[in-house]
Formats: C-alpha cells, structure tokens, sequence
C-alpha cells in the first residue's frame, strides 16, 4: 500500500515543474520562484511519504517475526508437554532439581 503523500508529493511536483517551465517561457519572473518553491514542498511531502512506506513495511516485518516467533514458541511449549506426559518421573525430578536450586539461591546470604 503506497502512501497518499508519495502520490500527492509526485503530482504537486510535477505541477511546480510545468508552473516553473511555463513560466520561464513567458518570461515572468515571480512564477518560476513558486514553481522551485512549490517543487521543493512536494518532494519533501513525496519524500515523507517513502518514509512513511519504509516504516509501515519495517513494522510489518517485525510483526511477522514475532508471530512466527510466538508459533515456534508455542510448537516448542506442546513438545515439552508431551514428553513430560510421556516421562512424569523424569519431569518429577527435573521440577524437583530446579527447586532444589532455587531453595539454595534464596537461603544463601
């Protein structure tokens, strides 16, 4: 999805381009000064309108990895659970050593 001020920036630009050109031919000398001026306004809409594209696509790449992040996690979490329904005494004496480990940490001054 492409921003509306990249589109909007790119039209005004165009505009300030043909007021300038036009204007140089007509031998004006207040237009092609608006025309620069109204070019220059437009690229940095058009410009921010990139930025806003660059962004928008960085934050949906990061929501993609987290979401892919979340399913590997939860695929890893339903492994885990299996195996200790398949060995309830090893989970048992896993749970039991973590404990243990702890009641350690938090006794020790």
């Amino acid at each position: 999805m492409i921003d509306t001020d990249r589109v909007t920036g790119a039209v005004k630009e165009l505009g300030g381009k043909v007021q300038s050109e036009v204007s140089e031919l007509s031998g004006s000398t207040r237009d092609p000064v608006e025309g620069r001026a109204t070019q220059t306004a437009a690229r940095a809409e058009r410009d921010c309108g990139q930025a806003k594209d660059k962004l928008r696509k960085g934050a949906e790449d990061v929501a993609d990895y987290a979401e892919e992040g979340y399913r590997t996690g939860k695929r890893y979490l339903k492994e885990g659970h299996e195996q200790s329904v398949k060995w309830p005494h090893t989970s048992l004496l896993v749970a039991g050593l973590v404990g243990f480990g702890l009641g350690l940490l938090v006794s020790r001054r």
